[in-house]
């Protein structure tokens, strides 16, 4: 599904049913470097059990259309018009389930809307969300040596099984070619920029959640991964007592739409319900 957000052609993908902007709709936000791709299980689920869905690709990233946004707070304001665009306005409508980034963005919008958003939930969270010096500039100077480095960080095991057999089928290779694919994806898309350290320095210069926290309304669910390096449990103590927010712990690594995808599946059900 496209639709235009601020003059620019925004991509959304409604889980294999057409979007009906009268449905309780849950909104899919994906962290650094990755597309609505990681929320096809999720996505589907919620398509075809009584929810419109929006699993959106952000500005510069898949096919939404650039140039990227320099903040969290910025494409949070973006999502918010994406929302009016496809017309959900109805209060307490929108359930928004944000990954690493995308739960940052999540918290931002929810705080901007909190009549809108009935339901957030927070997936491989942290605040602050604190990425080290080494990384931020490996992702600047190397990003395809940066790719390998976030694998090894966000995926628990080195054979762990995947969400979806088949033979061949790996989470390392797999991510890793999403992510190349997405940092590539760019100067098609009118941004020509190094997406990947971008994405990186949102998350890093991000230090408005605790405000943030304190305007939201919403049911608030975080999802958490047992053996998370990169956003460890731990660094939610904060945030989750700010929310008052349910925490639900995986047996996971960063990765967990990839990792643990029935497990977060039954996370959001039960969110939802």
């Amino acid at each position: 599904m496209n639709l235009t957000v601020n003059g620019q052609r925004a991509y959304a993908y409604t889980g294999g049913k057409p979007f009906d902007a009268a449905l309780p709709c849950v909104v899919f936000i994906h962290g650094a470097l990755h597309d609505h791709s990681v929320w096809t299980l999720l996505a589907r689920w919620c398509a075809h059990h009584g929810h419109s869905v929006l699993a959106i690709d952000l500005p510069g990233h898949g096919q939404s259309a650039g140039p990227v946004l320099p903040s969290v707070q910025a494409t949070a304001d973006w999502l918010l018009a994406l929302l009016a665009a496809a017309g959900v306005q109805q209060p307490g409508q929108a359930t928004l389930v944000g990954h690493s980034m995308g739960s940052l963005i999540g918290l931002e919008a929810a705080a901007r809307a909190p009549a809108l958003v009935g339901r957030l939930v927070m997936v491989g969270t942290a605040y602050p969300m604190q990425v080290s010096e080494a990384l931020l500039t490996t992702a600047g100077e190397a990003p395809l040596k940066a790719i390998d480095m976030v694998n090894a960080f966000s995926i628990s095991t080195l054979a762990a099984k995947p969400g979806f057999p088949a033979p061949g089928m790996w989470l390392h290779g797999s991510n890793r070619a999403l992510m190349r694919r997405t940092l590539a994806g760019p100067n098609t898309a009118g941004c020509a920029v190094n997406l990947f350290h971008h994405d990186f320095s949102v998350c890093d210069a991000y230090t408005g959640g605790l405000d943030a926290a304190a305007k939201v309304q919403a049911k608030v669910t975080l999802v958490l991964g047992s053996a998370d390096q990169m956003t460890p449990p731990r660094a939610t103590r904060d945030l989750a007592a700010a929310l008052k927010a349910k925490t639900v712990i995986l047996p996971s690594g960063h990765s967990l739409p990839a990792e643990v995808p029935d497990e977060l599946l039954a996370a959001l059900r039960d969110a939802l319900a």
